[in-house]
């Protein structure tokens, strides 16, 4: 998503507000060039994110195929699932 800024009018003016509206022009340039800056870096951290669910699923997987775990929750559903 790009933000799109755009500097205040600059008013013309004399005596010591003239510094004031050049230092808000610069201000805004720093802005913009901030504001592009940060292009793409919600896809680098989306990116990160589904690296790390992908990891976590693959643990999952191989912790979930291993005969201890499967017994434990056999025996958690017979458990669960008898009347008495």
């Amino acid at each position: 998503m790009t933000v799109a800024l755009t500097p205040p009018p600059v008013v013309p003016t004399t005596g010591p507000r003239s510094s004031r509206s050049s230092s808000a022009g610069r201000l805004a340039s720093v802005a913009r060039r901030l504001a592009r800056a940060d292009d793409g870096a919600a896809t680098a951290e989306y990116a990160i994110v589904i690296m790390a669910a992908v990891g976590f699923a693959g643990l999952l997987v191989t912790i979930m195929r291993s005969d201890e775990v499967r017994g434990v929750l056999s025996d958690l559903v017979r458990s669960a699932l008898t009347v008495g």
